[in-house]
């Protein structure tokens, strides 16, 4: 009797440290949980408290324009004077809306197309090389891109239309072209090969040829990404300084041709904000100039994330 006495008490005290333990590991995850429930959330106050003091300050002063100048004479006026009190910025305003325009329109369909090369078409010892090259041209720093295209770009627009200088918004349209593609792409094979593979089988089944899946099966049920990766795209062209700078011509006026040199909102911002006193119209300007991109900004970032739940909302 003694034995089975004895086996079933060692296997009670097992039982208890076997819970003891557990009950440590329990209280273990509790408190890790705990603890990065507590990080994720002083990191999302912490990251809204500094975008909120930038949007308020450059908000504040920017609203402060309009103590010395109407918005009708700031958003319609062509007239940069600064050294006559004209701070007239519809020339900045249109340029970088067509610099963006023109942007896209070269940079849309070769990303696009490289996307569909690398998630249709192409074979997988090509698509392991283009991949790992669009990821690298990603990061190159965008001062890079504009060096090009002064050494590089410039001096070939020379020779092709005669111009003197070949700043404009063409140059710097090709360089921020060349620095949006591998996002736009990368993004949109992403959505290409996302994708399911039912819908492909289902075309073929119908005798369809590639290219008709491709156009009329594969790009439309990708299309609320890759138009994700157009925003996202245009957000880094509105937004884009040193490389523009370097290209442009840094000229404030409106561009009547593509190699007339210009200006656009960003560039006019870091060529002449060093230049002025802070209490003054010029520097009001200049922050009203600023606060426009960050709403321009909001805004394509919010159309995103609108498009991007509606996606996963059809998925």
């Amino acid at each position: 009797m003694g034995a089975p006495v004895h086996g079933l008490a060692t296997r009670g005290k097992e039982s208890v440290t076997q819970v003891s333990a557990n009950s440590k590991r329990h209280g273990r995850h509790l408190f890790s949980n705990k603890l990065f429930k507590f990080y994720f959330l002083f990191s999302i106050l912490a990251l809204c408290f500094v975008l909120g003091l930038v949007i308020l300050f450059i908000g504040k002063t920017a609203m402060l324009l309009f103590g010395h100048l109407s918005p009708a004479d700031f958003f319609f006026s062509f007239n940069w004077t600064p050294e006559e009190d004209s701070f007239g910025a519809a020339a900045f305003i249109v340029n970088t809306l067509s610099l963006t325009a023109l942007t896209l329109l070269i940079a849309v369909p070769i990303s696009v197309g490289m996307a569909v090369l690398c998630a249709e078409i192409a074979p997988k010892w090509m698509k392991t090389f283009i991949r790992p090259v669009l990821d690298l041209l990603v990061g190159i720093p965008s001062i890079v891109y504009g060096y090009i295209g002064l050494t590089v770009l410039l001096p070939f627009l020379r020779r092709i239309s005669g111009e003197s200088l070949g700043d404009g918004l063409l140059a710097a349209a090709l360089v921020l072209a060349l620095m949006v593609l591998p996002t736009i792409c990368r993004i949109s094979d992403d959505a290409i090969v996302s994708v399911p593979r039912k819908y492909r089988d289902a075309a073929y089944a119908l005798g369809s040829t590639r290219l008709q899946v491709i156009m009329r099966v594969v790009l439309p049920a990708a299309s609320r990404g890759i138009i994700s990766a157009v925003i996202l795209g245009m957000t880094r062209a509105v937004g884009e300084t040193m490389a523009v700078v370097m290209v442009i011509g840094n000229t404030p006026q409106l561009a009547k041709t593509l190699f007339t040199p210009a200006s656009v909102l960003t560039s006019n911002i870091v060529m002449q904000i060093s230049n002025v006193e802070f209490d003054s119209t010029w520097n009001y300007a200049l922050h009203m100039m600023a606060f426009l991109l960050l709403v321009i900004s909001f805004v394509l970032i919010l159309i995103i994330r609108v498009l991007g739940r509606k996606r996963r909302d059809a998925a």
